[in-house]
């Protein structure tokens, strides 16, 4: 029996294909996992795969943005520079001779605060060198950052242009609509990370 505060699942198609798609990648995490596909590990991965759904369901995630193949292009492009860039850079860190960087932990809210952005920025960040997310405000939408080597603000305002910048490319690439507009509406990122 339901409660008017109970909420109800509704299994349209959009639930079904995420379910779906949730369930294909986890048979194929699985599989990686094993480090081979065959038979008994397809079965097992589906077996873990329906156990995963029923006993720990998650909160449906829909995606309401688009992909754009060129904006995508360009975000990919733009982190393999940054990657490159960040690495040489802590590589240099590690062995120039003088005394250990400066590191500094920073918030940047962002612009859009859905989970899907969140997460997403979150990883790209993760994954550059030099920077480490270190906790999440779902609710604000802030992600709070270690940088390092942090001589000034002008250092500060930098990491969270960078930070800005990717966000405005992953929303560019896969943003729905209303998500572009808010991107949009803030003003131009300054300096060289336009």
């Amino acid at each position: 029996m339901t409660t008017p505060t109970t909420p109800v699942k509704r299994w349209g198609w959009r639930r079904f294909r995420d379910e779906l798609i949730a369930f294909g990648w986890l048979v194929v995490i699985w599989n990686l996992l094993w480090g081979e596909f065959t038979f008994g590990n397809l079965l097992g991965g589906m077996a873990v795969a329906v156990a995963v759904l029923v006993f720990f369901p998650l909160p449906s995630v829909t995606f309401g943005g688009r992909l754009r193949p060129l904006a995508l292009l360009a975000f990919v492009i733009r982190f393999n520079y940054e990657l490159i860039t960040a690495s040489f850079h802590v590589a240099w860190l590690a062995v120039r001779p003088a005394s250990p960087p400066r590191s500094a932990i920073i918030g940047v809210p962002l612009r859009v605060k859905s989970d899907l952005n969140l997460t997403l920025t979150a990883e790209v960040v993760s994954l550059v060198p030099g920077t480490l997310i270190i906790d999440v405000n779902r609710e604000t939408g802030t992600l709070y950052l270690h940088v390092l080597e942090v001589r000034s603000p002008e250092d500060l305002r930098i990491n969270r242009q960078r930070v800005y910048l990717l966000e405005r490319m992953i929303v560019r690439s896969l943003g729905s609509p209303a998500e572009l507009a808010q991107v949009r509406a803030e003003p131009q990122l300054e300096g060289v990370f336009q």
